[in-house]
């Protein structure tokens, strides 16, 4: 390994196959983008594979410096104390209580974590926030935030919070891309949101504190090849890393 390299774990999930030689066959995967994105800011991407131990969890951030919990599945309802709504998508409890794991244990370690899409929802849940399970519950919320298809294409305007970390990032205005359906709700004890779209949708919320937490509900993965500005978001995760490493 390259010295003073941070090692960067990356939440993953279950492909399962709906055809060929083995229907519903389950593959452990990421999305490439998370993993190059990581590779250009100077890191090193280790793929964290859903297991069911606690202890074994443990064990794998005992192992990377810093960890990006990324997109997937809606967020079961449960998780928060709610029944399902007829307008939520597909979950897989399985990751989720892998996922809730894995950002507790963080936050024991005092780790920097950054939550992307469905990370920014687990960051809110693990730590006793809730989801909105459809975007449609929102009033006012006018704006296209699943734009379906290509991906690194920016599609809206997110302002933020010039009393952030995220602005230290981005500047107070940034163009993102947008693919989702729920949103935050209640913002856990101890953090702030820091970004809105303009119909006051959150696009971003951050751990108050020096423990470096922030979640993301665009996916800057997806934009570092066209957009340079998003890896910053990924150059400060691996800072934070260097400095509590």
């Amino acid at each position: 390994m390259v010295k003073d390299k941070i090692v960067v774990g990356i939440s993953g999930s279950y492909m399962i196959d709906e055809g060929g030689m083995f229907p519903g066959y389950k593959r452990a995967y990421v999305n490439d983008d998370y993993v190059q994105s990581v590779v250009m800011a100077g890191g090193i991407p280790y793929i964290i594979p859903v297991v069911h131990d606690e202890d074994v969890i443990r064990e794998q951030l005992k192992n990377v410096d810093a960890l990006i919990l990324s997109g997937g599945h809606d967020v079961n309802p449960l998780e928060w104390g709610e029944e399902p709504s007829n307008k939520l998508g597909g979950i897989l409890p399985i990751r989720d209580k892998f996922d809730i794991t894995l950002m507790k244990i963080a936050n024991e370690m005092k780790m920097p974590v950054l939550g992307i899409c469905r990370g920014e929802h687990i960051i809110a849940v693990a730590n006793g926030g809730s989801l909105y399970q459809d975007l449609s519950f929102i009033d006012g919320c006018y704006i296209k935030h699943n734009q379906a298809h290509l991906s690194n294409v920016a599609t809206h305007t997110v302002e933020v919070d010039d009393d952030s970390k995220l602005c230290e990032m981005l500047g107070k205005t940034v163009m993102t891309n947008s693919f989702h359906h729920l949103g935050v709700k209640d913002v856990p004890q101890g953090y702030k949101v820091v970004a809105r779209a303009k119909d006051g949708v959150v696009e971003a919320i951050e751990k108050q504190g020096e423990h470096f937490v922030l979640g993301v509900q665009w996916h800057p993965e997806m934009m570092t090849r066209d957009y340079p500005e998003m890896l910053n978001i990924f150059n400060r995760l691996i800072e934070e890393a260097r400095k509590t490493k």
